[in-house]
């Protein structure tokens, strides 16, 4: 068995117990699933998170440009920070610029399909400043500044050991408009707690396509009679607990292998709707990016019958302690040439209008560099990027990135103003979550004044 089937069996079977004591949230998900069922959308949605890994220093990535702004940067920024006349202007109320290795994105916020969200990050409630933090009365999210916790909070609203996350519920609620709910939720960048939910199985592929079960979906390396005597094997094993669910998920991995591999033998590997330029041939976010497009290139094929996809690729490297100057800029290039790749593909395939793709990471950076880098923040800025993005416009609140703001927690790291329940309530609104159902996906976001920021057409 491949080590991803390895670690679904033990999940589902796992999960055995828990069906037997479900608790509120899971019999309200099995409810609100059941009743979407029978409202069947007759359109395709699908949201593609891009998480990097490390936490990116927003403040190198979008950059006040006003010249008394600027200053104030600067002065914080020290060693760290870029110089004015290098940054990529965007258009809008105030003055600011991108990072320059970010010109590809710089194209499509110009072009009005890309937009960014000012100074999001994970918050309980809306904290009003630092002073407000520092009281002791306050409801903060946990462990921040810890990568593994923040990053679960992230994706999950719960420090590390986070089991649900607001992508998998999302896909609970929609799985049933799916022929195959199987390809509903699918990550190219290994288990996501993102993706993690009660009902719908993350089903995880490669920049290659499916992942195999090995001795059975190994192409010739096997002969026929030792898949064949395993299948007989597994169908052996069905008389007691263990076995039957060993069983349906070896099978669950052989049935779903065929499928995907068929459909996308179907759209064939050099199609030059999706096919990746030379400069991205070796570039692995861009390799995640193409078969999420050939996944989504095959989503009415008779054997998949998709209407809503959750996608979740990642790029690691952004814990940028030292040399920050360099990392970030090739980090950067990646994203940005990776995401405008992206949505050049889906233009071709007809379904630009259709899919989202929207960034996260673990947190911000601090503003006080330490020297040649900079250490662990808090809010940061993030890019939505599609057809049905209102692009061309900041949302959110930008801060003054200067030290010892109304905002500065300490060492510049940066109060949120907007949380993520409110970024993920955008989302889940236009992927056809109904308002009744948002507290099921995020369990705070009724303690925000607005769940809809307004960046998605269609909401």
């Amino acid at each position: 068995m491949s080590q991803a089937s390895r670690r679904e069996f033990l999940r589902r079977a796992g999960a055995l117990t828990l069906l037997r004591t479900a608790g509120p949230l899971g019999l309200q998900l099995a409810g609100i699933g059941a009743a979407a069922a029978a409202n069947q959308p007759s359109d395709y949605r699908a949201i593609v998170c891009l998480f990097m890994y490390g936490a990116n220093d927003g403040h190198n990535t979008v950059i006040p440009l006003d010249v008394e702004d600027y200053g104030r940067y600067a002065a914080a920024r020290t060693a760290l920070a870029l110089p004015r006349e290098h940054l990529l202007p965007l258009a809008g109320s105030r003055p600011l610029g991108l990072h320059p290795e970010l010109e590809a994105l710089q194209r499509l916020y110009q072009s009005g399909r890309a937009a960014v969200l000012a100074n999001v990050g994970p918050l309980i409630v809306p904290i009003k400043d630092a002073a407000s933090f520092k009281g002791t009365n306050i409801a903060r999210p946990p462990k921040l500044f810890s990568h593994n916790d923040q990053q679960a909070i992230w994706q999950a609203f719960s420090p590390e050991g986070a089991k649900i996350g607001w992508g998998g519920r999302i896909a609970d609620l929609l799985a049933s408009h799916n022929g195959k709910q199987l390809f509903t939720a699918i990550s190219a960048a290994g288990n996501a707690v993102f993706l993690a939910s009660d009902k719908t199985i993350q089903y995880q592929i490669t920049p290659g396509g499916a992942i195999g079960f090995n001795r059975v979906t190994s192409g010739n390396r096997y002969p026929p009679q030792i898949a064949e005597a395993l299948r007989a094997q597994i169908a052996a094993s069905q008389g007691e607990l263990f076995g039957s669910e060993y069983a349906a998920v070896v099978n669950r991995s052989i049935e779903a292998h065929g499928l995907l591999s068929s459909a996308l033998a179907r759209l064939p590997e050099n199609d030059a709707r999706i096919d990746l330029p030379p400069e991205l041939a070796q570039d692995k976010l861009a390799q995640q990016l193409r078969i999420v497009a050939r996944m989504i290139g095959v989503r009415d094929d008779e054997s998949i019958q998709q209407r809503r996809q959750i996608f979740f690729v990642s790029l690691n490297g952004f814990d940028t302690h030292d040399n920050q100057l360099a990392k970030q800029g090739e980090l950067l290039r990646s994203v940005a040439q990776s995401i405008a790749y992206f949505q050049e593909a889906m233009e071709e395939l007809g379904v630009a209008d259709k899919v989202t793709l929207f960034t996260a990471s673990d947190f911000g950076r601090a503003l006080l560099s330490n020297g040649d880098g900079s250490d662990h923040g808090w809010g940061s800025h993030h890019f939505i990027v599609g057809g049905a993005v209102k692009g061309g416009q900041i949302y959110g609140q930008f801060p003054e990135v200067a030290l010892n703001t109304a905002t500065d927690v300490g060492n510049g790291r940066l109060l949120p103003t907007t949380a993520v329940d409110q970024y993920a309530a955008t989302l889940a609104r236009w992927m056809g979550v109904a308002e009744a159902d948002l507290p099921v996906v995020l369990p705070n976001i009724g303690n925000f004044a607005s769940s809809n920021l307004g960046f998605m057409r269609n909401t």
